[in-house]
């Protein structure tokens, strides 16, 4: 994350997304797939990696392999195979929706991964449970912990979606979008932007 300053003076934290150059790789159809899409590559792979199939998708759109491919259905503009996308289709001030996978935090207690305030001052006896869940469950009905209980586990590394974030700049010699806020996701990770 960085920031810059508006129009108005004010400083406004964001997060630069490299975006593009995308590679159309396949377009699919409903006579030969049965639905509409378009398959998008992004990226540097080197040949030696790349397993058969995917060299000849690579081939069928003249273009050297790439190391990430995504599926887009809905797409509005018509586009033939071997076509390349960039940032020109993003305009300043348009709303988008960002999807990465969050970052992993491990197996975390209830006091990080839910809030919890855990049981405080360790008076009247508590030891060394000032972080523990408390009680879980009731008593002889229903003897079971109940589905959805909140407790310990893994935290992070999950699909994340973050909606409506304003693009602030657009910077199309580079394909680098400036968005306003955060988005899912370490520095380098990947993530998808819908319009």
């Amino acid at each position: 994350m960085t920031s810059i300053f508006d129009k108005n003076g004010k400083n406004v934290a964001c997060t630069v997304i490299e975006a593009g150059p995308c590679v159309v790789t396949q377009v699919k159809t409903p006579e030969s797939d049965g639905y509409t899409a378009v398959q998008l590559a992004y990226g540097e792979r080197k040949e030696k990696n790349t397993p058969n199939a995917l060299k000849g998708i690579f081939s069928k759109a003249k273009t050297t392999p790439k190391s990430k491919m995504v599926e887009f259905k809905g797409f509005e503009q018509a586009l033939n195979l071997g076509d390349t996308i960039s940032v020109e289709m993003f305009e300043e001030g348009e709303f988008v929706d960002v999807v990465g996978t969050s970052k992993g935090k491990g197996f975390q207690g209830v006091v990080k991964r839910h809030g919890f305030s855990g049981v405080g001052m360790g008076s009247h006896g508590q030891h060394d449970r000032q972080r523990a869940p408390g009680s879980i469950g009731a008593s002889s009905f229903p003897s079971k912990v109940l589905k959805g209980m909140r407790m310990a586990g893994q935290t992070g590394n999950v699909r994340v979606k973050k909606t409506n974030l304003e693009i602030l700049k657009v910077v199309k010699d580079q394909n680098l979008l400036v968005v306003k806020g955060s988005i899912p996701g370490h520095k380098g990770s990947f993530v998808y932007i819908e319009k």
